[in-house]
């Protein structure tokens, strides 16, 4: 028997999320882009569309069904809640972990989530983990960057050391990089193809290096699009550990000696880089995911290449590994 499909990359939105970005986004803006569309902006660079699949869940369920994905565990694309005031921002993330755990309830079968925090609010944040979880939360959803800090930042350490008590899987995903107007990537809407994996590569390359993973030994952190480019760049990162002091400064072993501790899912589009995800970081940390609904989620064709992978690592990547980490 086949295993079950997870996909752990996918997302929804609700109009009211929505609504209120429009109204107190402050520096993101909703204006319309080549296409007709009507896409976020950062700096006069788009980088996040709002589709219509991404308010359905009849359909995302019909979607699932017919492509042979089991079960979804939801969560907030960017620029997630790290926007407004501490009460909008709270607000905003009890709007989607309220709809998401209202999505659990309707197709218990079919349907998790992570939870997404006003991390920028400490206080608020980790009250609003504790009820998310009660209410379902199975993981939790951060940008790679909290409205330009990094994630790696002091005063964030209080929520990381709650998250990692619960031992609790973090997709890491990407929004705009800080810097977006300075690297001109409104120019061919470059945030998607570049800027969000640059920002993922970043974020992960300075956990490994800072020793974060170290400080909190039950982290699992997920890294989005295959973990951008570190399993590409794993190896320079290595070398630069051993021949540059500052480096090797917080850190006993290599980056490649973490990569058994950061899972990668399967949006990358190319059977290659599926392969490259695998020699990487393991079979065991190999994650399907699809990115549906976004105007580039694929949810048939990642699944497709996880499927052309070998035996356990196909097992495993398709839902045996996300069944373990989730706890489902």
């Amino acid at each position: 028997m086949a295993s079950p499909v997870i996909d752990v990359h996918t997302h929804m939105l609700t109009q009211g999320w929505l609504d209120l970005l429009a109204e107190h986004g402050g520096k993101y803006r909703l204006e319309t882009v080549k296409g007709g569309l009507k896409a976020i902006h950062l700096e006069g660079a788009p980088f996040m569309t709002p589709v219509a699949p991404m308010f359905d869940y009849d359909l995302r369920i019909k979607t699932m069904s017919k492509v042979g994905v089991d079960i979804a565990i939801l969560s907030l694309s960017c620029p997630n809640v790290y926007w407004g005031s501490a009460e909008i921002s709270l607000k905003a993330a009890r709007i989607m972990n309220d709809d998401m755990a209202g999505a659990q309830k309707s197709w218990p079968d079919r349907i998790r989530w992570m939870a997404s925090l006003p991390w920028q609010h400490e206080a608020l944040a980790l009250a609003e983990l504790r009820r998310a979880c009660d209410a379902g939360a199975v993981g939790v959803m951060v940008l790679a960057n909290i409205d330009g800090k990094s994630l790696t930042d002091p005063s964030f350490a209080g929520i990381w050391k709650e998250i990692d008590r619960r031992a609790l899987p973090v997709l890491v995903h990407p929004s705009a990089p800080p810097g977006v107007s300075e690297m001109a990537m409104d120019e061919f809407q470059l945030t998607a193809p570049i800027g969000f994996t640059f920002d993922t590569s970043l974020a992960l390359a300075r956990c490994v290096y800072d020793g974060f993973l170290d400080r909190y030994p039950n982290l699992k952190l997920i890294g989005s699009h295959g973990g951008g480019a570190v399993p590409y760049l794993i190896g320079r990162m290595d070398i630069c550990w051993h021949n540059i002091p500052a480096a090797a400064a917080k850190t006993k072993e290599p980056p490649s000696a973490y990569m058994s501790r950061i899972y990668v899912d399967s949006v990358v589009f190319k059977q290659s880089v599926v392969q490259m995800c695998v020699e990487v970081c393991g079979e065991d940390n190999l994650l399907y995911g699809s990115d549906y609904p976004h105007t580039i989620g694929d949810m048939e064709g990642c699944l497709s290449r996880i499927n052309a992978l070998d035996g356990k690592a196909r097992d495993k990547a398709r839902g045996g590994n996300a069944r373990r980490i989730f706890g489902l």
